[in-house]
């Protein structure tokens, strides 16, 4: 079980992968850190399973102040890495600033969308001594300019662009980068071209780690399930079994 982020480098080098899941409060994130997951994620990823918006440009910073504030009070051992949302981070004194922000809820690492494009930003967060995780590949926040979600490094340009991405992060300092949606033997690479822990979603096996969005795993968002995340329980079923014994036994007067 990782407790520090310092401990990132020899995970990397001698394993074993990290797990990595979401977290938008207080008890799921207890019950993630006495599990002993490795890394907490504050994802924007709340927009859509918790509060209904069609994808993530809808969140805002108050938004993620406030579930990184109800995931740290939980957790007491796992760090906590907090997204910053759309919109937060046009330049490097607001990417830095709402990155503060983030840190004084109890985030132990912060992390926005993007290689070469938020460099200036991403070098303005790491220089304040802030702990940065990079996000390349399909981009969630970028959903409506490129017209959905569609898996990266299929052509040589593409591959270019995210080796460019992962090679910028790294030096400015990224102490990890989630790379989402991209062809597995792009990510194998990116991987063992970088410093930082690389942590794949929809990327392959390759990656130093692994990331999913909690209630992918335990079922309980059946309206959409990503075709790579495995669900390993079912409490949208085991809710609506619970829900309909409870109403059977109010309308029977049997229900205490």
């Amino acid at each position: 079980m990782l407790t520090s982020l310092r401990e990132l480098p020899a995970r990397k080098l001698h394993g074993p992968k990290l797990a990595v899941l979401t977290a938008y409060d207080y008890p799921a994130a207890r019950m993630l850190d006495e599990a002993g997951i490795d890394l907490i994620l504050v994802g924007d990823s709340v927009g859509m399973v918790v509060h209904g918006l069609p994808d993530t440009t809808g969140v805002t910073m108050e938004m993620m102040l406030l579930h990184t504030a109800a995931v740290c009070r939980a957790v007491k051992r796992a760090p906590v890495i907090a997204d910053m949302p759309f919109a937060s981070y046009r330049s490097p004194e607001e990417a830095l600033a709402n990155a503060r922000r983030l840190m004084a809820c109890g985030a132990s690492a912060v992390k926005l969308e993007g290689g070469v494009s938020h460099l200036a930003e991403v070098r303005a967060i790491v220089e304040d001594g802030i702990p940065f995780v990079g996000h390349i590949g399909m981009l969630p926040q970028s959903v409506k300019e490129e017209g959905g979600y569609k898996k990266k490094g299929r052509t040589e340009a593409q591959i270019s662009a995210l080796l460019a991405d992962a090679r910028a992060l790294d030096e400015a300092g990224a102490c990890a980068m989630v790379l989402e949606s991209i062809v597995p033997e792009v990510a194998a690479q990116i991987t063992g071209l970088v410093a930082a822990s690389t942590i794949g979603i929809g990327a392959g096996l390759q990656t130093d780690g692994q990331v999913l969005v909690t209630p992918d795993l335990l079922g309980s968002y059946p309206w959409f399930r990503p075709p790579f995340a495995k669900a390993r329980a079912d409490l949208a079923a085991e809710t609506t079994r619970a829900v309909q014994e409870y109403i059977a036994e109010v309308q029977a007067g049997t229900a205490r």
